[in-house]
Formats: structure tokens, C-alpha cells, sequence
């Protein structure tokens, strides 16, 4: 952990023995504003937090690569996932860095990487890979009660990765990216030919909206969400087709059909088949997208969606909306501020950034 909190901390152990039990926040962890999985230097895999001023706050390790996290939304506490096809989620304090639980998927499942609380903090919500039915599902854990599980829904589709909801709400969404895996596979793709990626959308376990690509587009496997404060849904893609591919990113409102981001050809080759991280503005103007494959952070408009500016970052995957811009890291330990689509502030860290990059 951060020795600027150790002060905090000795405090916060001053109460404690005092008989005293103070209501724990993130603040009591540093202030992190955004949370990432990381290697160190001397090899440890950790969950770190990062202020908005570019600082780390802690470093929380763990057991083997992380992916993406959860942070809750009241208390400091996260549950980091690991990289798919993982099958165990550490739930962290990251006041103490202790581990408060461990969560393994039932017999038949592993995760996916990604999950989300409800809006109250009560329920965690993970994807999940039934991958002997070869569908998706979405695992239901009581935060309550020390993250048991309650029970399992139908993701919509085959191969769900990333899991967001809609603001305001505990509807869901789903970016059920079509590739069905298997363990006994390890990493390998198993119905490239049949694909059918979508975006579902639930509402306590009930499918109310399913999004498709068109028929020309069933190979492009839908990974990543970032959600705009109106409900509109940006969303990332890998193509496992063959040749160039016209779209890697687009956004949905419910109740219509996808929208396509269009860029030029260089730009759509400079993304290597491959967006590994997307996000939308705090005002829903602007799209960012980042692939570690080509190298480049690209900015497109959320409104025309047409191409706006693009970055070379080396090793660019995790971004995030932050202010009025969005900050990004990399695999060689730089984070990157941008604002007005142009880099405002940068700082180098030891650190290897993993995926992604979390709110808090």
C-alpha cells in the first residue's frame, strides 16, 4: 500500500481500538479515481489505484493477471477479475490490501473478466461462460452476505466479456461477443463460422432488448462497453474475420438499430483488426478507442460518428473518461491525459498496465 496513507491508517486503527467502527470510504484509500490491474517490476501482479492526479495510491497484490475490476460504489472495496478464461474474482480491501473473499464460479463455468455491481452496491454482477452448453451466462452474488452466490441468468448470446448498466437504472448490458471457448481448448475459437455477437440488454434476469450486427459483420465479436450519461452504449469489437473489416466501434440507443463508426482506411488498419478498450466523454461528445495491437488511441465523434484525431501510444489499451477528456495507460507504464482530443499531461510509472482501465 501507499505510504501516504500509512498516517490515515494509523488513525483509522486509533478509532478501531477505541472501540469506535467509522464508516470506511474510498477516501480512507487515497481518493482513487480510477482502478488497474499492473505486473510490477520485480514480476508481482497487483490491483493499484490512481488518483486524478496521476498518482498511485495503493497497490493491492494478486494472485495471478488481472483483467478488468469492480470498484463498489460506496464503500473501498473491489473484486478484481481474472483474465479470461479465469475462475476466481478477489474481493479487496484497498484500505488494508487484505483479501475479503474469494469468489469461484460453479462447477462447469469460468469468468470472463468483467463485472459490475448494482446501483446500491448489493449485488455483484458477472459474466460467465457455461462452456459445456456453449452459452453465456450472468452470475448473481449478495454482497450482503459476504459475496455468496445467489444464482445464474441467461447472458442473451455466447461469449459475454464485458457488463455494464444503463445510469440510473440496474438494467444491463451485455457485450456478448459470440466466440464459444472451452477450457479443455484453452484460449482457442471455437464457431468463428456461426458467430452471432450481440448487445442484450436485462432487467432482472428478463432478456428485454437483443442488438445485432448486420450478417456482414457476424465475425466481428462485440467485446467492450462504455456507456454515456443518456443511456447510449459505445462498443468495441475484434474482428476475427479475414481481410480488412469496416467498423471496429459503434453506439446503440435501445429501441433502434447499431450505429457504426466510420473512419478512414489508413486509420481502420492502424487499429490491427483489434480495439482492446473503448470509452465516451463525461458529455457523450467524443468516442475513444484503443488497440495495443496498432500501437494508437483513436478519438471519433459521438454524434456523426466520423473520425476525429488519432495517437501513437505504445502498448495503448486501457482508457477511461476522465474530466473533460479521458486518461489511457499502456503495457510500458505511462498514463496519459488527454483533453480537447489532444494529451495534456503524462506520467511514467514502473509499472505494466494490463486491459483496462476502471472508474471508481
Amino acid at each position: 500500500m501507499a505510504g501516504g496513507l500509512s498516517g490515515r491508517r494509523a488513525f483509522l486503527g486509533g478509532l478501531l481500538s477505541a472501540g469506535l467502527t467509522p464508516a470506511l470510504t474510498w477516501a480512507d484509500a487515497g481518493s482513487p479515481a480510477f482502478l488497474s490491474a499492473a505486473v510490477t517490476s520485480d514480476g508481482r501482479y497487483v490491483l493499484c489505484g490512481i488518483d486524478a492526479a496521476l498518482r498511485v495510491r495503493f497497490e493491492v497484490p494478486l494472485p495471478a493477471r488481472g483483467h478488468a475490476a469492480a470498484a463498489h460504489p460506496s464503500r473501498p472495496e473491489a473484486v478484481a477479475f481474472a483474465r479470461r478464461p479465469g475462475r476466481f474474482a478477489l474481493v479487496l480491501d484497498c484500505v488494508s490490501g487484505a483479501q475479503k473473499a474469494m469468489l469461484q464460479t460453479p462447477e462447469g463455468r469460468h469468468f470472463y473478466g468483467h463485472g459490475t455491481f448494482s446501483a446500491d452496491g448489493s449485488l455483484l454482477y458477472t459474466t460467465e461462460n457455461d462452456y459445456e452448453a456453449g452459452r453465456g451466462r450472468v452470475g448473481l452474488w449478495d454482497v450482503t452476505r459476504g459475496y455468496i452466490r445467489l444464482g445464474e441468468w441467461d447472458s442473451g448470446g455466447i461469449g459475454p466479456h464485458d457488463i455494464e448498466r444503463l445510469p440510473g437504472t440496474d438494467t444491463l448490458i451485455v457485450a456478448n461477443g459470440g466466440i464459444d471457448t472451452h477450457p479443455d481448448s484453452g484460449r482457442a475459437k471455437l464457431n468463428i463460422p456461426t458467430m452471432r455477437p450481440n448487445l442484450a440488454y436485462l432487467d432482472q434476469g428478463r432478456i428485454i432488448e437483443i442488438a445485432e450486427l448486420p450478417p456482414e459483420l457476424h465475425r466481428n465479436s462485440i467485446r467492450h462497453l462504455a456507456v454515456a450519461p443518456d443511456g447510449a452504449v459505445a462498443f468495441g469489437m475484434q474482428w476475427q474475420g479475414d481481410g480488412p473489416v469496416a467498423a471496429l466501434a459503434g453506439l446503440h440507443r435501445r429501441g433502434s438499430e447499431p450505429r457504426l463508426v466510420h473512419a478512414p482506411a489508413p486509420e481502420m488498419r492502424a487499429l490491427a483488426g483489434y480495439v482492446g478498450s473503448i470509452a465516451i466523454s463525461r458529455d457523450g461528445a467524443t468516442i475513444a478507442v484503443t488497440s495495443p495491437r496498432g500501437n494508437t488511441l483513436q478519438c471519433h465523434d459521438a454524434r456523426s460518428l466520423t473520425f476525429l484525431e488519432a495517437y501513437e501510444l505504445t502498448d495503448v489499451c486501457g482508457v477511461v473518461k476522465a474530466g473533460t477528456g479521458f486518461l489511457a495507460t499502456s503495457g510500458v507504464g505511462q498514463l496519459v491525459a488527454l483533453a480537447n482530443r489532444a494529451p495534456v499531461r503524462t506520467a511514467q510509472t514502473a509499472l505494466r498496465w494490463d486491459n483496462h482501465l476502471i472508474s471508481v
